[in-house]
């Protein structure tokens, strides 16, 4: 993605300096243009564009794609008991696909994109495993993170393109308070760009986790998200490079409250401010930047449907009602999937 070096907000007091990033404003949508791609019987939180292709994964064991050139669908099942098995993870390198399961037993599939290979990799057994969120870094390394099994983060990490997966040890981790996890709402609970490395929490404290080395090392960083109930606190997160990024999330079980719900940084993560207090949507699952946008563009989906911003966050326009969306991607700076209950959608951004 384009960088901004220099992000300004002088309203937030985020720094003194006085240089902005200004867009014009024939660069701002005003509205969306939504075609349904697929209608099923489905739950979809984990969707990722790959070249021309739409892969998502869902409950009831499935997995597929479709070709955004060709519109070619694909759909299949690798599990034997695939009504118990509820994909909320994925993730790819060049050659492969892969899904992780929400739940006890954990199941790590490999799938080559041409279909010739489905293989599990990686299963963890303890009754408290619940992966939430994995990425790649590379087509060799990549994270995959979960809820605490012990005092920390369930991380495991593949060095060998996803072939074998190790879990971190404790000793090498943040340790968590008691009731700080994660939420598997849409797979963007950790974020990577390069080397860098996000994991954001919730419950009990809605805190940001940052690695500068793929794991090895971590600085925690607390967040002014609502916190402290089981349901409340960071639900997704977005980097737009090395600087900025958003957090959103809030009350799961009070879906309307929109303060202490978004936050912006500046700074990679080490400041946090809250933005558009009691104003703009309440819950949302998932946040996304608008490419080569400055930083400045966002969209979130979630209870409130569809919003847009083109000033930061601090002011929020409703697109869309429909709550029934949990995920969101880019596929470029005017287009995303966007998928959840029971369909997945191309979504046109028109200015």
């Amino acid at each position: 993605m384009k960088k901004a070096t220099f992000l300004i907000l002088s309203t937030l007091h985020l720094c003194s300096c006085n240089q902005k990033i200004v867009l014009p404003k024939s660069e701002y949508f005003a509205e969306i243009e939504i075609d349904t791609i697929l209608k099923d019987d489905f739950n979809v939180r984990a969707i990722l564009l790959d070249d021309n292709k739409v892969w998502f994964s869902s409950d009831k064991g499935n997995f597929g794609s479709y070709d955004l050139t060709t519109k070619e669908l694909f759909r299949d099942s690798i599990v034997k008991t695939p009504n118990k098995v509820e994909f909320r993870s994925i993730a790819n390198n060049s050659s492969h696909i892969f899904l992780l399961n929400v739940g006890s037993p954990a199941l790590l599939y490999k799938i080559r994109k041409d279909g010739s290979e489905n293989k599990l990799v990686y299963t963890e057994n303890d009754k408290n495993t619940f992966y939430d969120s994995m990425k790649f870094w590379n087509d060799k390394e990549g994270i995959a993170i979960g809820d605490p099994t012990e005092g920390c983060f369930s991380i495991i990490i593949t060095k060998d393109g996803g072939e074998t997966w190790k879990k971190l040890s404790c000793e090498n981790l943040p340790k968590l308070i008691e009731g700080e996890a994660a939420f598997a709402a849409s797979n963007t609970n950790v974020i990577v760009n390069k080397n860098d490395t996000w994991i954001v929490s919730g419950g009990k404290k809605a805190r940001v986790f940052y690695s500068s080395d793929k794991g090895k090392t971590w600085e925690v960083f607390d967040s002014p998200i609502t916190q402290g109930e089981p349901m409340t606190g960071i639900f997704s997160a977005d980097f737009y490079d090395e600087n900025i990024g958003f957090l959103v999330g809030g009350n799961y079980d009070k879906p309307s409250q929109n303060s202490g719900n978004k936050a912006l940084t500046i700074n990679g993560g080490k400041n946090w401010t809250l933005i558009s207090e009691n104003s703009g949507f309440g819950y949302a699952s998932c946040v996304q930047f608008v490419p080569n946008s400055g930083g400045k563009q966002l969209v979130t989906v979630g209870f409130s449907g569809i919003n847009y911003s083109s000033d930061n966050g601090t002011t929020w326009k409703q697109f869309s009602k429909d709550k029934e969306f949990h995920t969101i991607r880019f596929v470029d700076n005017s287009t995303a999937i966007a998928a959840g209950k029971g369909k997945i959608v191309k979504i046109k951004f028109k200015k």
